[in-house]
């Protein structure tokens, strides 16, 4: 099947949502749902009319080839036509690639202290500063949900909501386990530790996102606990919610008020639930082929951070940079995260082939 007759389908619905936009009888909110459809789709018919024209010009152009008078201009100028149909080719895939519905959303980083103690402790809290740094380069905002200390100043555990413009987009390939080589500030005999911190980004889920029945919830209330499990106040602040169906579990214990606890839980609870589905679907789209960068694997080893040489290693896309103080500091981030998100755009263009 050509590339144009693959097209047809398309380019029928745009006529037809054109149509139904422009002959009233909508809803408000069914109005913008099909402009929404309408505004995605526009730049694939641009991309679409620059082809077909181009193909037609190149047509044009060879029935004049047999013409002695007109052969010498029309060579030069099909010689153009044809270098510039496979580019154009290329932005109609560009367009046709699905777009992730959760990227435009903000987004809930969650870091977790792994195997190495204090250290990897200290090193979630490395991780933490990097993603604080790269939020506050793209203007974004980043608000503390929850915090477990170590005891020594790093995090055991770290959840923090960030807001504005492609969070999810920007941030999706940092899931995954995350390795740090050097020396410790507990080792006196200057050995080399590996230890490592795991990072969750979730897509920010709202109430269209997932409906979830009150009758699958059982929420219970307990007493705050602090450092040493000594209790922080002496009311039932504390709550943990429990999605029956699914067996996910949320606790929050950062707010003095019960009510503002069961806030941010069901917050979190609901973008946990939504992800959890977006997992299940990439999963069945994947079926025997895995994405190398986009699959979204929690425990799969993505990233080295090695102090001694000073360089950081993404282990998917096989980049190295020598350069591990900017990467940390959020500064030089985006080198990596670019180089992810063309590699995840090649896979997805192959499929086309």
């Amino acid at each position: 099947m050509s590339l144009i007759q693959k097209l047809m389908p398309i380019k029928a619905r745009y006529d037809e949502l054109s149509a139904l936009m422009s002959g009233g009888g909508l809803s408000g909110e069914e109005f913008v749902k099909l402009s929404t459809e309408y505004a995605d789709l526009s730049p694939v018919i641009e991309a679409v009319n620059d082809y077909e024209g181009a193909l037609q010009e190149q047509e044009d152009l060879e029935s004049l080839m047999d013409d002695p008078e007109m052969k010498a201009m029309a060579e030069a100028d099909l010689h153009e036509v044809k270098a510039k149909i496979p580019v154009l080719e290329d932005k109609i895939k560009r367009a046709l690639i699905p777009k992730d519905e959760a990227d435009k959303k903000n987004a809930f980083l969650e870091i977790r202290a792994g195997t190495g103690g204090d250290e990897a402790a200290l090193f979630a809290a490395d991780l933490f500063g990097m993603y604080k740094g790269y939020a506050s380069a793209h203007k974004w905002s980043m608000d503390m949900v929850s915090v477990s200390e170590s005891d020594i100043g790093g995090y055991k555990e770290i959840v923090a909501q960030i807001t504005g413009q492609n969070v999810f987009e920007r941030l999706k390939f940092e899931s995954g386990v995350h390795r740090v080589q050097r020396v410790p500030k507990t080792e006196s005999g200057g050995r080399i530790h590996t230890s490592a911190a795991t990072v969750a980004v979730l897509p920010e889920a709202e109430d269209v996102d997932v409906s979830i029945d009150d009758k699958d919830l059982r929420i219970d209330t307990y007493r705050s606990q602090g450092a040493g499990g000594q209790h922080v106040n002496t009311t039932d602040s504390a709550v943990r919610i429990t999605h029956i169906p699914t067996g996910i579990v949320v606790e929050m214990q950062e707010e003095r008020s019960q009510h503002k606890n069961k806030d941010k839980a069901m917050k979190i609870l609901r973008t946990r639930i939504y992800d959890a589905e977006r997992q299940r679907l990439a999963d069945e789209r994947a079926a025997d082929r895995k994405s190398q960068v986009g699959s979204g694997d929690r425990s799969e080893r993505i990233r080295t951070y090695n102090f001694p040489q000073g360089r950081v290693t993404d282990h998917r896309v096989n980049l190295t940079l020598y350069k591990l103080d900017e990467v940390l500091s959020g500064e030089s981030l985006d080198e990596v995260i670019d180089q992810l998100i063309a590699e995840d755009q090649a896979e997805k263009l192959a499929e086309f082939e």
